[in-house]
C-alpha cells in the first residue's frame, strides 16, 4: 500500500511540473515571425532616385542680329536649367548659318533675321528634314549716325532710302537737304551674309542697287566702331546693337508720314498701331526636328527658349511677340515628344 501511495504522489508531482512548464514559458523570448507580406512596418522605404539632368551639347549659328538674344538665352539655360548641357552660340550671319544648318549632321538651330527662302527649304528636304520655324522676337531696323552729327537726327523714310540707293544720285549730305553740310556721306551696313542686309535690300530698297562704295562689314561691332569715328557716317542694323551702344551712336528718328519716330521697345511692332512698324521685322530661330527627336537636350532647349522668349527679348533690345504665338510654338515643340 505504501508503494502504491508513493507511486501516486510521484505521478501527481510530474503532472504539476508539466502544467508549470506549459504556463511559465513567458520568460523565454520568442523569435519574431518573418513578415510574409513584404517590408516590416518599421522599415523605411528606400528613397526614390533623383531625376538625372540632361547632358550633351546644343549647336547654334546664324544671325548676328539674333546673337545677343540667343547668347543670353544660352547663358540663362546653362546657369539656371541644365548645367551639364553646353549651348554653343555663334554668329556667322543668317545666310552663312543656313549653309551649316542645311547639311547632313548639321547644326541643331540656325538663327535668322529673315524668313527661310524657298530654295533653302528645298535643300533641307534633300537632306531629309523639314525645318521648324520658331519666331522668337521683333526687331526694329535702326539707322544710326555719329554722335557729332546734329543735322540728320530726323529723316523721312524716303531720305533714308535715297542715301543708300544708287539710283538717287545722292553723294553729299547737302543733296538730301540744302541746309546739311556739303560733305560726302559715308554709307555703311552689314554684308550679304546677314539677314539684315537682305531685309534692307529686299524690303526697304525693294531690290534696287545700293549706292556705289557702301562699306559692308561682317561684324556688327566693327560697324559700331566705324560710325563712332566718322562724323559723316550712317549705317543700319538691328535695334539691339544700337541700344547697347547709345553712348557711341545716335539713332535717327524716321518720319513715315506722321512725324519723326524713334525706334524703341514701345514703337517697334508689326501692326499699324506701332509707329515704327514699316521698319519692324520678325526674327527667328530654325530647328532641325530630327535632331530634337534624337537629342533630348536640343528639344528641351527649344522649349525653354520659347517659354522665356518675352523676358529675354526685352533684356536684349527686342520687342516680344504676342503670347498666343509663343504658345503655338511651344505646342509644336511638345508634339515632337510624342
Amino acid at each position: 500500500m505504501k508503494s502504491l501511495k508513493k507511486l501516486s504522489m510521484l505521478l501527481l508531482l510530474a503532472a504539476v511540473m508539466t502544467i508549470i512548464a506549459a504556463c511559465g514559458g513567458g520568460d523565454t523570448e520568442e523569435e519574431p515571425e518573418e513578415n510574409a507580406g513584404g517590408t516590416d512596418d518599421n522599415t523605411e522605404e528606400p528613397a526614390p532616385a533623383e531625376e538625372e539632368g540632361l547632358e550633351g551639347s546644343v549647336v547654334i549659328d546664324g544671325s548676328g542680329t539674333v546673337y545677343p538674344f540667343m547668347a543670353k538665352m544660352a547663358e540663362n539655360y546653362m546657369t539656371n536649367e541644365q548645367e551639364n548641357v553646353s549651348v554653343e552660340v555663334s554668329r556667322a550671319g543668317t545666310s552663312a548659318g543656313f549653309k551649316k544648318f542645311l547639311v547632313e549632321d548639321g547644326n541643331d538651330f540656325n538663327d535668322a533675321s529673315r524668313p527661310i527662302k524657298e530654295e533653302e527649304i528645298a535643300t533641307a528636304q534633300e537632306v531629309g528634314f523639314e525645318p521648324l520655324e520658331l519666331k522668337v522676337a521683333l526687331d526694329g531696323l535702326t539707322v544710326v549716325i555719329n554722335k557729332e552729327n546734329d543735322w540728320a537726327t530726323e529723316l523721312t523714310e524716303q531720305q533714308v532710302k535715297d542715301i543708300f540707293l544708287a539710283s538717287s544720285g545722292v553723294k553729299n549730305w547737302s543733296d538730301i537737304d540744302p541746309s546739311f553740310p556739303d560733305e560726302p556721306i559715308s554709307t555703311m551696313g552689314p554684308n550679304e551674309n546677314h539677314g539684315t542686309y537682305e531685309f534692307f535690300f529686299d524690303e526697304i530698297l525693294e531690290g534696287q542697287d545700293l549706292v556705289e562704295g557702301v562699306n559692308l562689314q561682317q561684324d556688327y561691332s566693327t560697324l559700331v566702331d566705324l560710325v563712332s569715328k566718322d562724323k559723316n557716317a550712317i549705317a543700319f542694323f538691328g535695334y539691339g546693337y544700337y541700344e547697347s551702344n547709345t553712348d557711341k551712336l545716335t539713332a535717327v528718328s524716321v518720319d513715315f508720314g506722321d512725324g519723326p519716330v524713334a525706334p524703341s521697345l514701345e514703337t517697334i511692332g508689326e501692326s499699324d498701331e506701332f509707329a515704327y512698324s514699316p521698319f519692324t521685322r520678325p526674327v527667328f530661330t530654325y530647328l532641325n526636328p530630327e535632331m530634337a527627336k534624337e537629342k533630348p537636350q536640343v528639344l528641351d532647349y527649344a522649349i525653354y527658349t520659347m517659354e522665356n522668349a518675352a523676358t529675354v527679348a526685352s533684356e536684349t533690345g527686342f520687342a516680344p511677340i504676342p503670347e498666343e504665338e509663343i504658345q503655338a510654338n511651344i505646342e509644336a515643340l511638345e508634339a515632337l515628344q510624342q
